[in-house]
C-alpha cells in the first residue's frame, strides 16, 4: 500500500469526512530538502469533517497528526487544510 492510500485510509476511519483529497506532491520538490528520489514525500490533505467543527486550528493539526501516527515521520511534508 502507497503513503498517500495510508493516510487516506487512516483519515477516513479517524474522521469519516465529507471531503477528503490526499495529492502526492513529492514531484515538485525533486531536488529539493527531504526528497530522496524514491518520491512518497511530500503530501497536501484536504479535509472536511463534523469532527473538526470545534476544534481550534491547532487541535485539528494535532488530531490529524495523531490519527495519522507512524506515518507521520515516514514523509518529509505535510500540508494540511483542515475544517469542519
Amino acid at each position: 500500500m502507497s503513503i498517500r492510500d495510508e493516510i487516506e485510509a487512516c483519515l477516513r476511519d479517524a474522521f469519516a469526512p465529507r471531503e477528503l483529497q490526499v495529492e502526492d506532491e513529492s514531484d515538485q520538490h525533486i531536488g529539493h530538502a527531504g526528497h530522496d528520489g524514491h518520491g512518497e514525500s511530500h503530501f497536501n490533505v484536504h479535509i472536511r469533517a463534523d469532527a473538526f467543527a470545534d476544534m481550534s486550528r491547532v487541535a485539528r493539526h494535532r488530531t490529524v497528526h495523531k490519527a495519522l501516527g507512524e506515518i507521520v515521520p515516514r514523509i518529509h511534508a505535510l500540508a494540511l487544510d483542515i475544517s469542519s
